[in-house]
């Protein structure tokens, strides 16, 4: 499935450092997954730091944003 990333989510990437392969790879096997109001929230450990991602999916995978935990 095609992800795309929100200018939003490509400015908290390139503040955090974390690479786009990271976050495919936490979505694909997250360590925690939950929904909320038609978003869905996962986390995941990725070495250096937990993070949490918010991602909206349809015929795609939009990622809305991500932070660190």
């Amino acid at each position: 499935m095609e992800v795309i990333f929100t200018k939003h989510a490509l400015l908290r990437i390139k503040k955090r450092k974390i690479t786009k392969e990271e976050i495919v790879v936490s979505i694909k096997s997250p360590d925690k997954t939950y929904k909320r109001k038609g978003k869905f929230y996962v986390q995941k450990n990725i070495g250096r730091a937990n993070i949490e991602i918010i991602y909206e999916k349809d015929k795609y995978i939009r990622i809305i944003t991500l932070y660190y935990l």
